[in-house]
């Protein structure tokens, strides 16, 4: 049995390299790391690391951050509540914070009809649930998903994530009853669509027999594919036409990135379920599912919920989080953004027409991609060149797609004005560099 590490060896030594070295032995591979760097604190959309370097960050946590680093208002409702009482178990004691929030979120999400939610710990858990919910209230068991999706790592959720490399390789076999189709964005063409949906319903499962439909209104990990509105409007006519539950996983739209509140008010559509999560807790570990009030009631007494679901911490945060975005109108703060965004990397793009490809968002969910130049498929490589290249000036990018060729832009929605300009200066400057 190895001697347990005293406190003092959090302190010494106090640097990114000897920090690093213990990280690669003491954690698996599996959890993969992107910095070699460690954060020490962070304000809005900078953070500086143990060694006082300073970054700009336009990951957010892998968009958790909407309302930025450590927001005052955030930060003083989660040290009242701290002052209060940590957990209790919601299906033990409850709390009124709970069902507040419960009843804030109702009210927000673009749902018809009466509706109600349920909170949990991560998107994935929010997934699962959402799956749960739709099989018990429906007594159906197919679940229909889309090539390029993400939808978390656990096995049920990455059995629905559309992509091999790093999520799915080595995990199978995956829960049965789960088929794709072809996401109806850059990939394919909504007929294309519709007709391996028609071949899935041939072939392989009657529609009688499926449960739910889930898609992602902005694929996330896929490459920020903006699915058409007239393909929601399909797949709401589709699930009605068949007595399928229509689920928008909203765990990386949600929360203003989009323009919207939620993306689903682009496309002029009411899903039957939503799963949301991320920045909904300003950097505290909360999901939820809303959705139908009578399909939400599917589940009986007990199959739903958690030890640690809608901690109260969470919770008063979440409530925070929603006054902020309304107090300070970060939905439309975020459309503004991301216009500034897609028409710079327009001008971007007619510089290096030949090696920048498609730019595409949907508020400030902006992504744009690499291609190489004599025959215009994804470039891995050079998408890997400018993120490293943007790290070097001080500026955080995550890369996505399923060829890895696209870099995404989730700053904070609070972003002021001077860093985002500095923030895109950097990028340019990491272009320059790299498609000189």
């Amino acid at each position: 049995m190895n001697a347990p590490q005293k406190a003092e060896n959090l302190n010494a030594p106090h640097t990114n390299a000897s920090w690093h070295a213990r990280r690669q032995a003491a954690t698996p591979r599996g959890v993969g790391v992107f910095g070699d760097f460690f954060i020490e604190k962070a304000k809005n959309a900078e953070f500086w690391d143990i060694e006082g370097r300073r970054f700009i960050d336009f990951a957010g946590g892998i968009a958790v951050l909407n309302t930025g680093h450590v927001h005052p208002k955030v930060q003083a409702a989660i040290a009242a509540q701290l002052q209060r009482f940590t957990h209790s178990c919601y299906q033990v004691v409850p709390y009124t914070e709970y069902v507040a929030l419960a009843e804030r979120i109702n009210a927000l999400v673009p749902i018809d009809g009466p509706v109600k939610t349920a909170f949990f710990s991560t998107g994935a858990e929010a997934i699962e649930n959402a799956m749960k919910i739709a099989r018990s209230s429906t007594g159906r068991t197919g679940v229909i998903a889309f090539g390029g999706a993400f939808h978390g790592r656990t096995m049920f959720s990455v059995a629905l994530t559309g992509k091999v490399q790093p999520y799915k390789a080595g995990f199978g076999p995956f829960p049965p009853e789960i088929y794709h189709v072809p996401f109806p964005a850059q990939g394919a063409s909504l007929d294309e669509t519709k007709h391996a949906m028609e071949q899935l319903f041939k072939c392989d499962i009657e529609p009688s027999r499926v449960a739910a439909i889930v898609f992602e209104p902005v694929q996330g990990e896929g490459g920020f594919n903006v699915i058409q509105k007239e393909a929601v409007q399909w797949l709401r006519s589709l699930c009605d036409q068949h007595g399928i539950l229509l689920v928008a996983d909203e765990v990386q739209t949600g929360f203003a990135r989009t323009g919207k509140m939620f993306a689903m008010e682009h496309f002029g559509v009411s899903p039957d379920l939503m799963t949301m999560a991320k920045s909904m807790g300003g950097g505290t570990t909360l999901s939820a599912v809303s959705g139908k009030a009578a399909v939400m009631d599917g589940p009986a007494p007990g199959g739903l919920g958690g030890t640690y679901a809608g901690n109260p911490l969470a919770i008063a945060a979440s409530l925070a989080v929603i006054d902020v975005m309304e107090e300070e109108q970060l939905p439309a703060r975020a459309q503004k953004l991301g216009d500034q965004l897609i028409a710079h990397l327009i001008s971007q793009r007619a510089q290096h027409k030949t090696r920048m490809g498609d730019v595409r968002g949907l508020g400030a969910m902006v992504a744009c991609e690499f291609i190489d130049a004599a025959t215009g498929a994804p470039d891995a490589d050079t998408t890997k060149k400018v993120q490293m290249a943007a790290l070097e000036r001080g500026l955080l990018l995550l890369t996505c797609g399923v060829y890895g060729n696209v870099i995404r832009f989730l700053f904070p929605l609070t972003i002021e004005d001077s860093v985002f300009a500095e923030g895109l200066a950097a990028f340019d400057a990491a272009l320059a560099e790299v498609l000189a």
